[in-house]
């Protein structure tokens, strides 16, 4: 399979443990550079971006196979004969898949409100908005906003996905392949068959936002019969942002 040499975020002491951060769909290492900074005194922290995202290389192969492979070379790459991983939503899928594929080069895994499962949501509407957004028009990111307004009313998830639009030599581009994004989402919601796997023992923990529908236990303990839940309350989908500071002690709390 080929793999892409992975642009990461590199924090913390390599005397400490090393901890490998994994972002969600659209997201990059930048989006976790609060909570990495944080985890950081106690861990030694790589914060990489995934395939596709931030400065990492476009491949028009986007599955989690080739994900958790490219993160195999990045451990490999840096002299990592094992890690503690964590990651959150497309970030978590590629960490099960790998726990489950290589549980030797496993500590302690951490899943962020994220099963082991395909669910049922889309991305092609979000995806075809942005798309639609007529960047030779735009002089700044407010009138880029205001035009995506309609197609994604959530001020906070439109700014998040704004993120990917770079402005260099005074004209807007997407950081991302937005046409790849399209034929991969699906890739990305749903989760390969495990029907061949044999479920990962070591130690792991899902942690779990108290308003987010992702997670369900009976979706866990199958493939991860040892797995702890953990809800953070006040939190939807992108826990670590609403509850940072309970979220980065129950990190520390299950890893130390």
């Amino acid at each position: 399979m080929e793999t892409v040499d992975l642009a990461f975020e590199e924090l913390g002491s390599p005397d400490n443990a090393p901890l490998i951060v994994m972002h969600g769909f659209f997201a990059s290492s930048r989006n976790w550079r609060h909570v990495a900074e944080k985890l950081a005194a106690k861990f030694h922290i790589y914060v990489p971006d995934m395939r596709n995202h931030g400065a990492s290389p476009h491949h028009p192969i986007m599955d989690y196979s080739a994900m958790a492979a490219d993160l195999l070379q990045f451990m490999g790459d840096h002299g990592l004969k094992t890690a503690s991983l964590l990651g959150h939503s497309m970030g978590g899928k590629v960490a099960m898949w790998f726990a489950l594929n290589h549980p030797e080069r496993m500590n302690k895994l951490i899943v962020a409100d994220i099963a082991p499962v395909s669910y049922k949501h889309c991305f092609n509407n979000l995806i075809q908005a942005l798309k639609a957004l007529p960047l030779h028009e735009i002089s700044n990111r407010k009138q880029a906003e205001q035009l995506l307004a309609e197609a994604i009313p959530d001020p906070g998830y439109r700014q998040f996905l704004l993120q990917n639009l770079v402005l260099k030599d005074g004209a807007y581009y997407w950081r991302i392949d937005l046409d790849i994004f399209y034929r991969t989402a699906p890739n990305i919601i749903a989760f390969p068959d495990v029907g061949h796997l044999t479920p990962f023992t070591g130690k792991s923990m899902f942690l779990v936002g108290e308003d987010s529908g992702y997670v369900k236990a009976d979706n866990i303990k199958i493939l991860f019969p040892d797995a702890t839940l953990s809800v953070i309350a006040n939190a939807g989908h992108w826990l670590h942002v609403q509850q940072p500071g309970v979220f980065i002690e129950r990190v520390e709390q299950f890893i130390l």
